[in-house]
């Protein structure tokens, strides 16, 4: 792991990568699940997924792909980065089954997280089982995408691992609309991201893509290392809500190419 340090790279990479893709994000995740699965080795699968569309070319080409193993070794740990102290408030949402995951949606305002000084809101969440990053080759049983949106589009993630342990008291209050939720969407009435528990903690962080079809490029990644839990109950009830063919639904890790990853401590 790479001594703590002030460096200067870090503010001009993450400035020049967000100028370079995010100048506008119109090509949001895709939420028609039929064109594309998670099965290796099919036509359809994460593999050929920039072969399927000529928007989704970046899934096979791009260079700042997500999600990625996250290796302490080659971490450069920094203190020049602020911690996200999100400020998120209580708001409507909807829940929604979009066949490759459950999404719960944020209708009104939800709150932020402040990344150098930028407002990025809450727009949603959804989560993958199992993990999507890994951390030092480890796999977790699941893991949460709190996604998030600036004025400008530009778009920051953060990613909540999840391991088997005691009941999840958020996941707990959406079993049953989980259990029952179609594609159509259910009001759930006012709904408070903070129960989600993300807080002022450190986090890694790269520059990296969207992790489903069209595989945007230039998302600020804000991965926590500290890993909440979920009961082996709520993991299965998630699991058989979603569609044929996606009970698991993480995309494998995708090269670095030499990005820096930075540890905020």
């Amino acid at each position: 792991m790479a001594k703590p340090s002030f460096v200067p790279v870090v503010f001009a990479f993450l400035f020049l990568s967000s100028q370079t893709f995010c100048s506008a994000h119109d090509d949001n995740e895709v939420d028609d699940e039929s064109k594309f699965t998670y099965l290796l080795g099919t036509n359809e699968g994460p593999e050929n997924w920039g072969n399927l569309k000529p928007e989704w070319t970046l899934c096979t080409t791009g260079k700042f792909q997500s999600p990625v193993n996250i290796r302490n070794k080659t971490v450069t740990v920094t203190t020049a980065l602020q911690h996200l102290k999100p400020n998120y408030k209580v708001a409507p949402a909807i829940i929604i089954n979009r066949g490759h995951d459950i999404k719960l949606q944020w209708e009104g305002d939800a709150g932020y997280i402040n990344i150098d000084g930028t407002e990025y809101k809450l727009q949603q969440c959804h989560w993958h089982t199992p993990s999507e990053h890994k951390l030092n080759n480890k796999c977790f049983a699941m893991e949460a995408h709190m996604v998030h949106q600036s004025a400008d589009g530009k778009i920051a993630v953060v990613a909540i691992p999840f391991k088997i342990g005691s009941p999840n008291p958020f996941f707990e209050e959406l079993m049953h609309h989980i259990e029952t939720v179609d594609d159509k969407g259910l009001k759930l009435g006012w709904v408070d991201p903070q129960q989600l528990g993300v807080g002022d903690e450190p986090f890694y962080r790269y520059i990296g893509s969207l992790t489903v079809p069209p595989c945007t490029e230039g998302i600020t990644w804000n991965v926590l290392p500290k890993a909440r839990t979920v009961s082996m109950e709520q993991l299965m009830a998630y699991r058989s809500a979603v569609h044929d063919g996606f009970e698991a639904n993480a995309r494998p890790v995708q090269s670095l190419h030499k990005r820096p990853v930075y540890l905020a401590i």
